[in-house]
């Protein structure tokens, strides 16, 4: 049995408007995988339990019942904990209520429809070492104009976030954060982006660390990425 790795908070409480014509009746991270309708979520989950992580946080909003009856309190060996958005928080606002269900000094947070096979281990010691606020998982990528590229210095702290343009090859945001669990604590507004209103506006006064990792990445949040992770996991 592996030691525990500690917390993770998963943002599972978006609409998926550009999904929404291919799958409608549930939230994005509920997304059908395969034959038997095993969501999307679930993959997420699997990985966070493989690493050693021992409790959940899933930011829950648009048919959060779906959600919880799905998964119940527990999954693959790890207690899970509900924080629900009456209204949409942003990425910021939702990280910020899902943290004060939280109780370890580090907290790694992901998005619920995105895939990073990240070794969070390798990810957390390098958080530590760093001395970082914040650790953002980045992913190479090549011929990309869904992303901003990262502008990352030699020792690994990002300095930049670029806007989304073609790039011919760069690394991007992963989804895959590793950050201090009081970060946001003095932030006022309730709802904000934590990429574009928190990372971006703050770059110079918070370290934020980039961890590269190479492993397998999907964001099934238009139609044709969907399709490509329904074949990855389901064969279809």
């Amino acid at each position: 049995m592996r030691e525990s790795l500690g917390e993770a908070i998963v943002l599972a409480g978006g609409f998926g408007t550009r999904l929404r014509q291919v799958v409608s009746d549930v939230p994005k991270p509920m997304a059908p995988m395969d034959e038997k309708g095993t969501p999307f979520l679930a993959f997420v989950l699997d990985t966070l339990a493989a690493q050693g992580i021992t409790h959940v946080v899933l930011s829950v909003g648009y048919l959060a019942s779906v959600i919880q009856e799905y998964f119940g309190a527990a999954y693959n060996g790890m207690r899970l904990s509900y924080v629900r958005e009456d209204s949409p928080l942003g990425t910021g606002g939702a990280v910020k209520k899902a943290l004060q269900a939280c109780q370890h000094d580090v907290v790694f947070v992901l998005n619920g429809d995105t895939y990073f096979d990240v070794d969070l281990v390798a990810m957390k010691k390098e958080h530590l070492r760093s001395k970082a606020d914040f650790t953002l998982a980045a992913r190479e990528m090549h011929d990309f104009d869904r992303y901003g590229a990262l502008e990352i210095d030699k020792q690994g702290r990002i300095l930049r976030f670029g806007e989304k343009k073609y790039c011919a090859a760069g690394f991007i945001n992963g989804g895959v954060y590793c950050l201090q669990r009081n970060l946001l604590d003095d932030v006022q507004p309730e709802v904000f982006s934590l990429e574009k209103d928190f990372l971006e506006k703050e770059i110079e006064q918070v370290h934020v660390q980039a961890y590269p990792s190479a492993g397998y990445f999907i964001d099934i949040g238009i139609p044709e990425d969907y399709q490509k992770a329904r074949r990855h996991w389901g064969g279809s």
